[in-house]
């Protein structure tokens, strides 16, 4: 394919403009969640042509369904935890007396990875961490706090 003359790039030019708006425009629709073909009407500046803009709300409606599960399908998701392992110690041995006997909890996480990050492949990493019994109590202190959030917004 040759590459444009100067007289065909101003067309060019006019058409990506038209096609940015058309995407912006359908983004905004399937973000509002508007089904209506009046909701969708009153995006359009009251000067555009009645059919064109009857044309273009009649194709978004026919096709909203689809772009809201594309959309939703390949919405960035944060990572997942896939396995959860946990084991308390007891140090038996320290230089210092007070540091023995004290019960640790051990933490591994498996975590997978967004696959559209990862070259379209999953990724499992593995964190571990060690936990007092100070640590322990305010992290299941948050997780109780976040387990109430979720609660309350799911009985809404």
């Amino acid at each position: 394919m040759a590459a444009p003359t100067a007289e065909q790039f101003g067309p060019l030019q006019i058409l990506l403009k038209l096609i940015q708006a058309l995407h912006c425009l359908t983004r905004l629709v399937v973000f509002r969640n508007l089904s209506s073909a009046e909701a969708i009407l009153a995006l359009f500046p009251e000067n555009f042509h009645q059919n064109l803009k009857n044309l273009l709300t009649r194709i978004i409606l026919e096709h909203i369904s689809a772009w809201r599960a594309e959309a939703q399908a390949n919405q960035i998701s944060l990572p997942r935890l896939v396995d959860l392992d946990w084991r308390v110690d007891i140090k038996t041995s320290s230089d210092s007396f007070s540091r023995m006997a004290v019960p640790t909890c051990l933490l591994q996480m498996k975590i997978q990875g967004e696959p559209s990050l990862c070259g379209n492949k999953t990724s499992v990493s593995a964190v571990t961490m060690e936990l007092s019994k100070e640590m322990l109590d305010t992290m299941l202190d948050g997780l109780g706090r976040i387990r109430d959030q979720l609660s309350a917004v799911a009985n809404k």
